[in-house]
């Protein structure tokens, strides 16, 4: 099937029912299947063949939600770009994965590749496109180029088939359980994959998505939870954050809320338990990869009888550990987190060399070391590429990570390895702090729980951390940020040889 097929059942089972909702803007499901099969029309009648790429930068407005299903239902390929990239960003992007057009905001161009500005000539244009085109229904036709985090250097993205897309949102139904009855407010970036695919979901259900794009204060993202009656929501660990920095009173407006997910990093124990008791008690976290989808999913009783594991396999998924050879390992064991499933792809879009390494014999490595107990739970132990290996011992930055962020006083930290002559590699950590404090302190934290070569040899804060589009640390950044400071890279730890 196509995914837009389920836009016409709810357009005849209950054309009324609202599908969108912006400020002052409705779109009901009777109206949104005309939008989507109108603007459908419009984009074959501009040259494009099913199976083209379309390049999307557009701003997190409800046209952007109804074009990505009017993409599908053309056939076409949706090439999400973040309309806040650099031009330089998006002409990179467009032109490895050979978009034919790029629908823009107006006045933004894309060097290199055809443009069409999504504003009043394209309403006018869709208003008097047919409705009665036929279009094609097959599960196997390309969707969606789901791009991994970053656009520096290679782009990689898979492409998604209707069918996998389609095997995703069943995890958002059965694990979750997103359904028609919902009323699901959008707070992240639409570009974004976990954003993105939720909104899609709940429209495929014949839900209803309401539109209240970031940047927003935290005290009127509570407000619009309470007046728009929502009660569902999807946020990224950075937001929630910034939610549980206000008091108590202030958070009330959360309570109307049956569902709320946070994805994109791991949030600690203690941050999960306060989310649960001060904003949402039906709080799940999502481990996935926008390769495959959903991996594992933590539920209210998953955190409190695992704290430390993401949880345990979704709907359909097939998890491994296995050793450098591929060979999987015992209960307890760590080592390379596999997995398969319905909504994994297949390979990275023009990218063999890429696709070789993280697609093997019909399973997805995402590049994360982990062990898996008997239950089925999964416990993170880090990045492979991001494994710090110190004099011949292998450090897991996020060992380091979460004792920093246990110290009362670290609201953030973020650990990877530097260049060192003498061993190799040494540990350095940033921190965002919440008050002051000196660095021994901080360090002697560390040592007070970590063994002596796993201390951070350079400490450095920041206000900040760099993160991507994604919500996601750039530890890339952050390396910059010592090469192009180097007396601040000086050690701050004085340890013994070993």
């Amino acid at each position: 099937m196509n995914l837009a097929d389920a836009l016409e059942h709810h357009a005849r089972a209950r054309p009324d029912h609202v599908a969108l909702e912006q400020g002052e803007r409705v779109i009901a499901h009777g109206e949104m299947r005309d939008l989507v099969r109108r603007s459908a029309t419009h984009l074959l009648t501009l040259g494009l063949a099913p199976g083209d790429v379309v390049g999307v930068a557009l701003r997190d407005h409800l046209d952007h939600l109804v074009i990505m299903y009017a993409l599908a239902r053309a056939g076409l390929a949706m090439l999400p770009m973040d309309w806040r990239w650099s031009r330089g960003e998006k002409e990179r992007v467009a032109i490895h994965f050979g978009a034919k057009l790029a629908l823009i905001e107006a006045g933004e161009t894309i060097a290199d590749t055809r443009c069409l500005a999504v504003d009043t000539a394209w309403h006018d244009a869709v208003a008097q496109a047919s409705l009665d085109r036929d279009f094609s229904s097959c599960a196997e036709d390309a969707l969606l180029l789901s791009l991994s985090s970053g656009t520096t250097g290679r782009p990689k993205g898979p492409m998604i088939t209707h069918g996998q897309l389609l095997g995703r949102f069943w995890t958002h139904w059965i694990n979750l359980g997103l359904n028609s009855r919902d009323r699901y407010l959008s707070a992240t970036p639409v570009y974004f994959g976990g954003g993105r695919s939720f909104c899609m979901s709940v429209l495929f259900s014949g839900g209803t998505v309401i539109q209240f794009p970031p940047p927003w204060e935290p005290e009127s993202l509570v407000a619009e939870v309470e007046r728009r009656r929502a009660t569902s929501m999807f946020l990224v660990p950075t937001m929630l954050r910034r939610l549980l920095a206000l008091p108590d009173r202030t958070l009330t407006g959360l309570k109307p809320l049956r569902l709320l997910i946070s994805s994109g990093s791991a949030l600690e124990p203690e941050e999960r338990r306060a989310i649960r008791e001060r904003l949402c008690a039906n709080f799940c976290e999502y481990y996935a990869s926008t390769e495959g989808g959903g991996i594992s999913l933590t539920t209210p009783a998953d955190q409190d009888r695992c704290p430390s594991s993401v949880g345990r396999a979704i709907f359909g998924v097939e998890i491994e550990i296995v050793d450098d050879a591929h060979r999987p390992v015992p209960h307890g064991q760590e080592g390379h987190l596999r997995y398969r499933g319905p909504g994994c792809a297949t390979g990275f879009h023009r990218d063999p060399e890429s696709s070789s390494e993280a697609f093997r014999d019909g399973w997805f490595y995402p590049g994360d070391l982990a062990c898996l107990d008997e239950a089925g739970y999964v416990f993170l132990r880090g990045r492979a590429k991001d494994m710090i290996i110190r004099g011949g011992i292998n450090i897991h930055p996020a060992e380091i990570e979460a004792v920093l962020v246990s110290h009362p006083d670290i609201a953030e930290a973020a650990v990877l390895g530097v260049p060192s002559p003498e061993r190799g590699e040494e540990v350095a950590a940033f921190v965002c702090l919440r008050t002051d404090r000196p660095d021994e302190e901080l360090l002697e934290w560390c040592r007070s729980r970590l063994a002596p070569y796993k201390v951070p040899a350079v400490l450095r804060r920041i206000v900040e951390m760099p993160r991507n589009s994604a919500g996601k640390v750039v530890k890339s950044e952050l390396a910059r940020l010592l090469q192009t400071d180097p007396a601040r890279a000086k050690s701050s730890n004085k340890r013994s040889p070993s």
